[in-house]
């Protein structure tokens, strides 16, 4: 692949709902730019863009993949990034790292809630995008629904610049409102407009016109006095700044199946998406002065590289993607990783279609490229040289909502498990591994149940590593709602030196999230102070089982205020014992009680489910915060225990038909109703015996 120059590059994320085709365009692009030869098809498995056995398997894209394609002396770097809401990770990656959007719909779905999600991603990185409404050849397709369920839902200008030819079956072509020329068929031959549309053509292209002309004073003015029309170029001068400030989106139309608008799409890309050195100024923090930089993207700046994903690749090991926004990246060379202050051999350089990898010898300000083996670079680590170290904005992933514990098959997969986790966890910034030390389990979470289940295949598939996952035990906590205070005495006696320790213990309910607090009210030497560190390090061990359930117990004083010592067989463990008879006798009459984990839940769904999911809601104990509307969809705020909220994920989309999506995150816990707390005391406890 030749060489280009920055301002010859276009970066773009392909973006939509789950199913809008945006692995079709991509494949479709390929093809016109001569990059393939025959059409892939998802169903079949055959694509560039969907090459993992899981993508294959399931007919659904998982993880980013860079398709760049060649067209009319332009190098366009196509992200082709999952639809599908589990895998949000990988899309808020491309975003980061692209400098526009194009946004699928598809011509018979229109706008659906992941569109609104994939909308606000480009939003929080002010990418210009245009839309694109696929399917056109579809069953109950229509160009102008689509349009105006656009213009319902989002802030911006949609205009369009090309009409579809039909649609449905009836489909042929599209026609250019800036050229008024008609493409027909997936050899995008030119031919007249069809009659019947001309009244549609006139008045969209007077639409676009006076778009195009509020973008300068010269503009209007021309447009205006009306002596002369404006031209092509002005035409697409002016809808390029109106797209750049994200005041107008452009709204084109076809079928990447049929291969029909796919030409004219390639030129759109061009001719309205910024290239690097147009897009957004790019700033870097520089932590040996503690000052902001603005780099130029251009080979002389400094270097400045961001890793955008990590992928554990079967034959090469851990690849990395990245983008080089300032600088030039060179193979057999060395760089700086800013985050963990350790330098990395760099080896062959790579540009990536797909799962083929084009070695190259360098990589330029403003493309895209693929590294192996780095040791020590993760997922939005900045790369630069050590004399001038700087660090780019890392992207913003979204904590998971879905959890399962896991536990290895066979010794062997427990020996290799924690280490693989954690590699994949790397690859995949939206999984998280923790050890939950109340439960002593190992807890996987991810976006969704795909999300975790894909994840465990992959264990095997790429590791061999074999798992089994179940729900995760809830943490409880357990705290005391009086005060109580009791007498530890341990005494031992087995011939020649006993043991001996006697204390005398109140405990007292403290706020909540207030933790443990032990405090010494010794006067008089009752208990030597030697003594005392192993009275509350002998609390410490045993508040971690609490007396009704067994969970930590939390939020409470413990003041030793008494007690006796024998000067020849008291010892510390005698004391750490005593501590634990007292709290094993004292904490029951204290009022203990149950507290479970509250989260705080944002849910977005279609607004017809807002009745179906307020009273699945109640049904889990949940309490509405508040409701709200965005972009023509339900946002209900609401507060549920952890506990009835575990498999929530794959419940809302049964709900909403798949088309509801939400986050959570802990707020506080709370007393567990006592019905439901004796119950699973019970459980508990038949679980020990």
């Amino acid at each position: 692949m030749k060489e280009y120059q920055t301002k010859q590059l276009r970066n773009i994320a392909l973006l939509s709902h789950g199913g809008a085709g945006k692995t079709s365009l991509a494949e479709a692009l390929l093809l016109n730019t001569g990059a393939i030869n025959r059409l892939g098809n998802v169903n079949e498995g055959t694509t560039v863009s969907d090459y993992d056995e899981e993508e294959i398997r399931r007919n659904i894209s998982l993880s980013t993949t860079v398709i760049p394609c060649e067209w009319d002396g332009h190098k366009i770097n196509v992200l082709d990034t999952p639809g599908y809401l589990d895998f949000v990770g990988e899309v808020k990656g491309a975003v980061r790292v692209t400098d526009g959007a194009l946004i699928l719909l598809d011509a018979a779905a229109g706008v659906e809630v992941g569109t609104g999600l994939v909308w606000s991603y480009a939003d929080e990185q002010n990418l210009p995008r245009l839309v694109f409404i696929n399917k056109m050849d579809r069953e109950n397709a229509s160009f102008q629904r689509c349009l105006d369920a656009l213009k319902e839902k989002f802030e911006a200008d949609f205009i369009p610049i090309q009409l579809p030819i039909g649609s449905q079956d009836d489909f042929e072509g599209v026609v250019d409102l800036i050229s008024s020329k008609a493409y027909f068929g997936s050899k995008a031959e030119e031919g007249e407009s069809p009659a019947s549309l001309q009244g549609e053509i006139d008045d969209y292209r007077l639409q676009l016109i006076e778009a195009a002309a509020e973008s300068e004073d010269e503009l209007i003015m021309k447009y205006l006095e009306g002596e002369e029309p404006l031209t092509e170029e002005e035409i697409h001068r002016g809808l390029k700044s109106r797209i750049a400030d994200g005041s107008v989106v452009p709204v084109l139309c076809g079928s990447a199946t049929a291969n029909v608008g796919m030409q004219p799409l390639l030129q759109a890309l061009i001719e309205y998406l910024p290239s690097p050195d147009e897009g957004k100024e790019i700033v870097a923090a520089n932590p040996a002065t503690g000052e902001e930089e603005i780099l130029e993207p251009n080979v002389l700046s400094p270097l400045a590289v961001l890793a955008f994903k990590n992928l554990a690749d079967p034959y090469v090991g851990k690849l990395t993607y990245f983008r080089v926004y300032s600088g030039l990246m060179e193979s057999d060379s060395r760089v700086f990783n800013s985050r963990s202050g350790e330098t990395e051999r760099i080896g062959q350089l790579y540009i990536l279609r797909g799962k083929d990898q084009i070695p190259t010898d360098r990589v330029r300000s403003g493309d895209i490229g693929a590294v192996a083996k780095l040791g020590n670079t993760s997922t939005g680590d900045t790369l630069c040289d050590k004399g001038h170290p700087l660090v780019l904005t890392p992207p913003i992933f979204p904590k998971p909502v879905f959890s399962v514990a896991v536990h290895p098959k066979t010794k062997s997969d427990l020996d290799k498990m924690s280490t693989t986790l954690a590699r994949l966890s790397e690859e995949d910034p939206t999984l998280e591994v923790a050890r939950e030390p109340s439960t002593k389990q190992i807890i996987l979470s991810g976006m969704g149940e795909s999300h975790v289940d894909i994840a465990t295949r992959r264990l095997l598939q790429k590791f061999g590593v074999n798992i089994t996952t179940s729900v995760p035990k809830v943490p409880y906590r357990e705290t005391i709602t009086k005060i109580a205070s009791a007498q530890g005495r341990h005494k031992k006696q087995t011939g020649g030196r006993g043991q001996f320790g006697d204390v005398r213990i109140r405990f007292e309910p403290l706020p909540k999230n207030s933790g443990f607090e032990f405090v010494d009210e010794i006067r008089g030497g009752s208990v030597p102070n030697s003594y005392i560190p192993a009275v509350e390090k002998g609390l410490r061990e045993i508040m971690d089982k609490g007396v009704l359930a067994g969970y930590p117990t939390s939020d409470f004083r413990a003041a030793l205020y008494d007690g006796s010592f024998h000067t020849v067989d008291s010892s510390e463990i005698a004391f750490k014992l005593a501590a634990h008879l007292a709290f094993k006798k004292g904490i029951p009459d204290a009022g203990p009680v149950l507290l479970e984990p509250i989260m705080n839940f944002t849910i977005t769904i279609p607004e017809e489910f807002t009745g179906d999911v307020l009273g699945d809601l109640n049904s889990r104990r949940g309490r509405v915060q508040g409701m709200d509307q965005q972009r023509g969809m339900g946002v209900i705020a609401a507060r549920a225990p952890l506990a009835e909220m575990q498999r929530y994920a794959t419940d809302l989309r049964a709900i909403t038909q798949g088309r509801g999506i939400y986050t959570m995150e802990f707020s506080h816990y709370e007393e567990v109703p006592s019905h439901i707390a004796q119950k699973i005391s019970a459980e508990v406890q038949q679980e020990a015996e």
